[in-house]
């Protein structure tokens, strides 16, 4: 035990654990003969740079105005301008990893986010979720003495833990961060968002009828949080983590930006990569000897689509570039905020993307977000069926392969691949007050595990060993700061490798081996090829037969890579096979019944009870059925597809929507005063077929023959009870359509899968 000095002279022997142990003042027997004391402040963070990071999604490598498109970004071009832009900047394919590397400055599989938070596979880098012994840029800066804040898309929570239920120690704020205002998956609905502030979920402020959307909401929360900050503590730096839904699909923005594209893109995808090539190559973003990528597989010319075609694609790629620019906007507000109250000359401010341009949208587009993990693609009819409502309120869209490709001038792939297409991105950094050199552009090799280190090094916070009692692993990235003194500055490491989804790469010192790995096909018969990048900036020019030894030593330093940072077992199934294939113990969805009760109730898209393929049974427990009693018993999902049960003109209704196939049921009677349950029963007579039946209080009142259902997943939305809660199931009914009666519980009971 430690002692107190008294004014009688005597030693007080202070209890281990109290307050009074570590004490270095004197205790007296009253406040005129003691001396008061203060543990000094630790982590004073005075003076440091404040720090917003900035994510963007599926946004090509020619994505941006200061990248060669024709989308207007005024403000992430003048941040460019002010700041330094990258050529090299590489991530991983997938969201969920990169922001893992990005957060971390580890490489994904290491930190157990090989693929997607949604799915725990059951090995060590495979988890879906950050690994303690991996402390984020959050919880480092926070120790160190920053405020920590977060707005936007999070995607590092297992989707299990993401429930009302917890745990929440995966979430941003037991990941370091103090305040947070998003969505927790992989994408939501911008109009009608399943919306988390801090630790539980809210309403959005807004409908799209109020001119509501999701990316100026963020803004709103971003400025707020940001006030509230500075004005409480100015001394005190912050650290801003703001991550975007732009441009992940749905593709979404407000009317006068969907207008503000109308006819930009009627030339179509050939025209405008050569122009986006050739303004590139004035920028200085691409080498003088970089070559147009040629169209990839299965992206015709132009000139060779039908006018329906023409004009169905041109309409998706208009809803794309509107979003884009709309979130420039929104983050001109935050920076002109950041100005207007003298915090901009020292921020650093980094704006960056999680990965390449997406290849889900298919060869056609789509307008349906959730065929490409059902292994299915939208046809031109069934988009064309939809054609008005593209970037609205009332669609969930995808570009096409063609345009997707356009995002990625002069690259080749997409997103998930592991060539320059899926994984090298637009780099912007701006830091008034640190950067002498700017408006130039830099080529070394660098990698999103580079950029945790290298905000540390500015801010001159030096990570602890521990953190929470946790051991921590070394970092795998390094700062680049000398890359920001000197644009002839060596890249900060020699080798770095890839891998998703089974596509693999190797790069080391300017030369790339990579494979693209097809599906349900042997991981060792994937052929391997080699580009020399410094020579060949697209990737274009496959040189494997002429140095066969270098490829050697590449695919062999690509498994010694992949032994040391927990790569394997390779795994190339689709998100809806893994995601209803393992329930880890304790999961929400590890179970054959499920009871919600009446009230308001919201469950993630991806914790849903797993109806696919199985029989199944829903039933709504209610007070007494008054005869004007109406509204919905339960939904599931949102307005490209899902499943509602509901009360409408006295009759029970069920409409279940998938990939455009809506197959509704109503009684064949009016419903009875007095019921007391309400049931809808699924019998599974063959594959992803079978018969509903509608029910009150045991007695068949309809059934229905129901094929071509969901093989593994049906939407991304959410499941609300008593009321359409968020984007609508069905349009049968407008709003949330509550219901009005006593709702004590909805039970789902699944049969054998």
């Amino acid at each position: 035990m430690t002692s107190a000095s008294t004014s009688s002279g005597r030693e007080e022997q202070a209890a281990p654990g109290s307050p009074a142990e570590d004490f270095r003042g004197v205790i007296g027997s009253d406040f005129r003969d003691s001396a008061p004391w203060w543990p000094p402040v630790e982590n004073d963070a005075r003076g440091k740079p404040d720090i917003v990071v900035v994510v963007l999604d599926d946004v090509g490598f020619a994505g941006l105005g200061c990248y060669g498109a024709e989308i207007d970004t005024p403000v992430i071009d003048t941040l460019a301008e002010r700041g330094l832009r990258f050529n090299d900047f590489n991530v991983t394919p997938l969201c969920s990893p990169t922001r893992a590397c990005l957060l971390t400055g580890r490489n994904h599989h290491s930190v157990g986010m090989a693929y997607l938070s949604n799915v725990d596979s059951g090995f060590p880098g495979y988890r879906g979720r950050v690994t303690e012994s991996a402390a984020t840029l959050a919880e480092v800066l926070r120790h160190a003495g920053y405020a920590s804040l977060a707005v936007g898309k999070w995607h590092l929570a297992p989707l299990e833990e993401t429930t009302a239920a917890g745990p929440y120690d995966q979430w941003p704020l037991g990941r370091g961060f103090g305040r947070y205002y998003g969505f927790l998956d992989a994408l939501t609905d911008h109009f009608y968002p399943d919306v988390v502030e801090d630790n539980h979920r809210v309403d959005p402020p807004g409908r799209p009828e109020d001119g509501y959307h999701l990316t100026e909401d963020l803004i709103d929360h971003a400025i707020d949080y940001v006030r509230d900050q500075v004005s409480v503590k100015p001394e005190q730096p912050f650290f801003l983590y703001a991550a975007f839904g732009t441009a992940h699909c749905p593709h979404q923005a407000p009317r006068e930006y969907l207008d503000k594209y109308r006819g930009c893109y009627d030339e179509g995808w050939d025209v405008i990569r050569r122009r986006r090539f050739e303004q590139q190559k004035d920028l200085g973003v691409v080498p003088p000897d970089a070559v147009l990528a040629p169209l990839n597989p299965g992206v015709e010319e132009w000139a060779d689509l039908t006018p329906d075609q023409q004009r169905l694609f041109a309409r998706f790629q208009e809803a794309y570039a509107a979003m884009l620019d709309h979130t420039d906007a929104q983050l001109g507000r935050l920076v002109d905020f950041l100005d207007s109250i003298g915090r901009l000359d020292n921020t650093i401010l980094v704006v960056l993307s999680d990965n390449g341009a997406s290849q889900e949208g298919g060869p056609d587009g789509g307008a349906d977000i959730v065929t490409y993990e059902e292994d299915r693609f939208c046809t031109v009819d069934f988009n064309l069926e939809r054609f008005d409502t593209i970037g609205g309120p009332h669609s969930q869209t995808n570009i096409p392969w063609g345009w997707a490709q356009a995002a990625n001038t002069p690259l080749r792939w997409y997103k998930q691949n592991t060539y320059a297409g899926g994984v090298r991105t637009p780099l912007v950094i701006s830091w008034p007050q640190g950067l002498s050199d700017t408006g130039g552009v830099r080529s070394q090799f660098l990698h999103a595990i580079d950029i945790a280190p290298t905000l540390l090094d500015l801010a001159g916070v030096a990570p602890q060993a521990s953190y929470g009692g946790v051991a921590q692993m070394p970092y795998h990235g390094a700062s680049i700061r000398g890359v920001l003194d000197d644009p002839d500055s060596p890249p900060p490491r020699d080798r770095q490798y890839f891998e998703m989804i089974g596509h693999r790469a190797m790069w080391q010192d300017g030369w790339k081996a990579l494979t693209r790995h097809r599906r349900n096909e042997p991981f060792e018969d994937d052929p391997w090829e080699l580009y020399h990048i410094d020579s060949d900036f697209s990737e274009c020019r496959d040189v494997a037969a002429g140095h066969p030894e270098k490829l050697q030593e590449l695919v062999g330093q690509w498994s010694e890579e992949a032994g040391r940072y927990s790569v394997f077992p390779l795994d190339d199934r689709y998100l809806a096979v893994r995601a209803s294939t393992f329930q880890t113990p304790g999961s929400p969805r590890a179970r054959d019944t499920f009871t919600y009760l009446g009230g308001s109730v919201r469950v993630p898209g991806g914790v849903t009870p797993l109806i696919f393929d199985r029989s199944f049974s829903i039933t709504a427990r209610i007070d007494p059925l008054d005869e004007s009693d109406e509204g919905v018993l339960v939904a599931v999902g949102d307005v490209s597809g899902g499943y509602v049960l509901y009360v409408r003109g006295g009759r029970l209704v069920f409409e279940y929507c998938y990939l455009g196939n809506r197959q509704t049921l109503a009684s064949s009677v009016p419903l009875a005063p007095g019921t007391r349950t309400l049931s809808f029963r699924f019998e599974r007579t063959g594959g992803c077929r079978g018969v509903g039946r509608l029910e009150a209080d045991g007695t068949v009142l309809g059934e229905l023959a129901m094929a071509d259902m969901a093989r593994g997943m049906i939407s991304w939305g959410s499941l609300s009870v008593g009321a359409d809660t968020l984007s609508p199931v069905s349009s049968s009914y407008e709003g949330e359509y509550a219901f009005s009666g006593g709702l004590e519980r909805v039970d789902f009971e699944l049969g054998a899968p």
